[in-house]
């Protein structure tokens, strides 16, 4: 791919191509119009879109009449044999045909632009590797927090800082859910029949609430945040279904808020990834991230704590971030930078030892409401040297009485062992157990 010249001495107008035209897809030609004079200042290049692939000729004849006034193309060929196309925009979403479409672009000399991050989670190392091969870029800003730009920060304004852990509130339907169920009182149920009246939830939620989505940003986040390439299968998820108005309670009782978090966390041995349900404290900054808002929590030794915040997803705030991108890749074209990556930030990846991750612990338990249950319980606890931060009595059903326990911090091992001897134990029904952020 030849350097572009200067803008000033060329007027040179750079064509991209734009894979689907959705929600966020359409935003972007609007945006390039909205802001064109600054978008050209920075890029030193005027930007246009030149084609458009859509589904069938069907949704090019709807679109056509409703007064979009683009290029439409039903056969991604057109695209990718057109040699005055320099950039390839990806919004379809799923990983296929997406995968093949971004693969054929980089292999032809196109740079990409995408914000799947299904996608750039499970084969983000494989296509980077092809983009290196031939010399081109391949962004993804949107991919994580929609119009956050917590990648380029990461990448660039915390390049000199080193990192030791990232929080992240980066579902906003999960958040939405959470945020009725702590505010409100509501059920998860009601919270999600409002999340799929409203548009935030699919009518399958399962990627959303099941902390699917959630763990493939984090996979993402890990490569910026510590330079190294996570899979998704090594990102331990659990999701908000088990979550009851019960637990919501006991939590606002002792100080917490519970939202769905993804962390990576660096310990002696490697980094730890993990999305769960999390007991925040209420002066945390996470804590008042409501609605469908995300935020990113960034704790490193040169800064300290930061927190990135904005909303995680629309048309504008999206488009934003996949216009940036584009700007981004247009100014490197002209500075003839255009062979770097996105992020150049890499180590050997160390996962690691599950003793080495810790943390505090909510266990809700029914124990029978008779003398000396307490006893028996810490007994179970003690066998796996696991103590009490707190302990107390909260509510009964039937002749039992609910036990809730806060534990000092314990690795994931004597986690799994106390739950299962608790389920041994007939006369006890552990209801839950959550992660609470403490000391």
């Amino acid at each position: 791919m030849a350097i572009l010249e200067n803008f000033e001495e060329t007027n040179m107008t750079v064509k991209i191509a734009l894979l689907g035209f959705g929600t966020v897809a359409s935003g972007v030609p609007f945006l390039l119009k909205e802001n064109g004079e600054k978008i050209i200042q920075s890029a030193h290049s005027e930007i246009e879109v030149a084609k458009v692939l859509v589904k069938d000729e069907d949704e090019k004849n709807r679109l056509l009449a409703a007064g979009n006034d683009f290029n439409f193309v039903t056969n991604v060929d057109d695209i990718l044999s057109d040699k005055d196309i320099t950039i390839v925009v990806e919004l379809m979403g799923r990983i296929e045909p997406a995968k093949t479409f971004i693969t054929r672009a980089l292999e032809a000399g196109k740079h990409v632009v995408t914000a799947n991050k299904d996608l750039l989670a499970v084969h983000g190392a494989e296509l980077l590797e092809i983009a290196k091969e031939h010399n081109v870029a391949l962004y993804y800003e949107a991919a994580v927090a929609g119009g956050i730009p917590i990648l380029r920060t990461l990448a660039n304004s915390l390049a000199s800082d080193k990192i030791t852990r990232v929080l992240g509130v980066v579902n906003g339907t999960s958040n939405f859910m959470m945020t009725k169920m702590v505010e409100e009182g509501w059920s998860y149920d009601d919270a999600l029949a409002e999340a799929q009246r409203l548009g935030f939830a699919e009518s399958d939620p399962t990627n959303d609430v099941d902390g699917i989505d959630a763990a493939y940003k984090m996979v993402i986040l890990s490569q910026f945040a510590f330079g190294m390439k996570v899979a998704f299968d090594d990102v331990a998820h659990k999701g908000i279904r088990n979550i009851t108005p019960e637990d919501v309670a006991v939590a606002q009782d002792l100080g917490y808020v519970v939202k769905l978090v993804g962390s990576i966390e660096e310990t002696p041995s490697g980094i730890a990834a993990e999305v769960t349900p999390t007991f925040l404290p209420k002066a945390h900054p996470l804590a008042s991230v409501n609605g469908v808002m995300n935020a990113v929590f960034v704790e490193s030794i040169g800064i300290g704590e930061s927190m990135y915040y904005g909303p995680g997803a629309g048309q504008k705030p999206t488009a934003t971030s996949v216009v940036a991108d584009i700007v981004r890749i247009v100014r490197r074209l002209n500075d003839g930078t255009i062979g770097k990556d996105f992020n150049e930030y890499s180590r050997d990846l160390l996962l690691a030892n599950p003793e080495d991750v810790k943390a505090n612990y909510y266990f809700s338990i029914l124990a029978p409401d008779s003398k000396g249950q307490v006893l028996k319980l810490a007994e179970i606890f003690n066998a796996q040297d696991i103590s009490f931060k707190q302990i107390l009595q909260d509510g009964k059903e039937g002749d039992k009485a609910r036990v809730v326990i806060i534990t000092h911090k314990i690795n994931k091992a004597q986690l799994e062992n106390v739950s299962a001897e608790l389920a041994k134990a007939s006369e006890f029904d552990l209801l839950n157990t959550f992660k609470v952020l403490g000391d």
